[in-house]
């Protein structure tokens, strides 16, 4: 199953991308004109430097006098980052710095800027036009110290991304912890939970989001209460000419001729299922709507011995073997009676041979033998109407009012076939929560 995706994970991953790549975007352009603005710095200087340079060189006629080509000796020990030639009008030269390559000032060059594999180089000439200085910068000199900006521009930024997307999770985190507090409250409510929801101090965007739900749980709320006042108003109304037309049919079945009786009998049977079924009706009603749990607990145990001894007096009581330890719970009697009742009603109807009906910690459990129920049968006996695959005598509400009462009392209805370690049979369970006086 695919892993549903996170609106603060989005949103904080979001975020983060969109930070890293403006900074990256910021970062080069940055680079770009401090590259420009770099070349300018260094050209301006070695057009400078070129231009103080020739002045002093020329002064005093000493290039006039020179036979051959002087070098100017180093004023210390130290690394040379600018060479430079001093030629006359013919090209020769006459002057030149320690450490000034003659690849480098292979040829006389015009007047400007020319940058060559290594080095920019610098050409001008005096006012006479007689000598002409050449002054060469390395190329890796700006390259130094571009990369020296750059660090000294990235390396903070690369300390400060960090907690820049720490900030941005937490603040997402935070942010979103309304709708976090407001998705759990949503998601802890079951099918019979329609009051309003109670998270406060929401953002304006989330307002819409819970009065939407809360106008919704109201009208389910109203649509539920006019069904089960129908259903019990309804099964209530007939009970009373259900019962008399019960009374006459039965005396009719004890005067009828022979010839009339089987017919007679037939309409007491459906009579009386009508009768069972405006009875499950009623419990529906009162399984699906409040009042399931009591003011104060109560051990079960005696309720439940009470229920089967009232079966040990059908025809088929004799079947039911019972096992009752304490159980203390907040659970109503009459609802836990109602509950009891139905889950062996229908173990006895759709189930051959004992039926084991046992309480204690781990909740009520009523077990039947029969022959396995298909997964996609058994996921359905908990709804109305339901009745799997079974000729037994039921109107396919038993389960589904148990489920009723379980689910309104915060237990759980655990539903298997075949029984774990059988091969077959049928069991349901009603387990209370971890708080055995739930």
């Amino acid at each position: 199953m695919r892993r549903a995706r996170s609106l603060r994970r989005d949103l904080a991953l979001s975020l983060s991308a969109g930070i890293v790549l403006l900074w990256t975007a910021a970062t080069l352009l940055a680079i770009h004109y401090m590259r420009e603005e770099l070349d300018e710095l260094f050209d301006s200087a070695l057009q400078e430097t070129a231009e103080r340079l020739l002045p002093l060189a020329v002064a005093g006629d000493r290039l006039a006098s020179a036979v051959e080509p002087e070098p100017v000796a180093r004023a210390g020990d130290h690394e040379e980052g600018l060479t430079f030639v001093i030629r006359d009008a013919s090209g020769t030269t006459v002057l030149w710095s320690q450490g000034a390559s003659a690849v480098t000032f292979a040829d006389p060059l015009p007047p400007g800027f020319r940058t060559g594999p290594d080095h920019r180089i610098y050409s001008a000439q005096d006012a006479s036009g007689q000598w002409t200085i050449e002054i060469a910068e390395p190329l890796e000199n700006r390259r130094e110290a571009v990369e020296e900006t750059l660090i000294a521009f990235v390396v903070p930024l690369l300390l400060i991304l960090p907690i820049t997307l720490a900030l941005v999770a937490w603040r997402t985190r935070v942010g979103l912890a309304r709708l976090r507090d407001l998705s759990r409250e949503v998601q802890g409510r079951d099918e019979t939970d329609l009051r309003p929801l109670g998270t406060r101090s929401l953002q304006v965007e989330l307002l819409p989001i819970r009065d939407a739900v809360d106008r919704l749980m109201a009208r389910l709320g109203r649509a539920l209460d006019a069904e089960r006042s129908f259903t019990a108003n309804a099964a209530h109304e007939l009970r009373t000419p259900v019962a008399a037309a019960l009374a006459q049919t039965q005396r009719l079945v004890a005067e009828a001729p022979e010839s009339l009786r089987p017919r007679a009998e037939g309409l007491e049977a459906e009579l009386k299922r009508l009768a069972r079924l405006s009875e499950k009706l009623l419990q529906l009603s009162r399984a699906e709507g409040a009042g399931v749990l009591a003011p104060e607990a109560r051990d079960l145990a005696p309720l439940l011995h009470m229920v089967v001894e009232d079966f040990r007096h059908a025809p088929e009581g004799w079947r039911i073997r019972l096992e009752a330890g304490p159980l203390v719970s907040h659970l109503d009697p009459d609802a836990f009676a109602i509950l009891a009742r139905n889950l062996i009603e229908n173990a006895l109807a759709h189930g051959d041979g004992p039926v084991e009906v046992t309480l204690g910690p781990d909740g009520l459990a009523v077990t039947n033998d029969c022959r396995p129920i298909p997964a996609g049968i058994l996921s359905r006996l908990a709804t109305r109407f339901e009745r799997g695959r079974t000729h037994g005598k039921g109107s396919g509400l038993g389960l589904a009012i148990a489920s009723g009462i379980v689910n309104g009392a915060g237990w759980q209805l655990r539903l298997a076939s075949p029984v774990p370690g059988r091969d077959g049979g049928f069991q349901a369970r009603a387990v209370p929560p971890q708080d055995s006086t739930a």
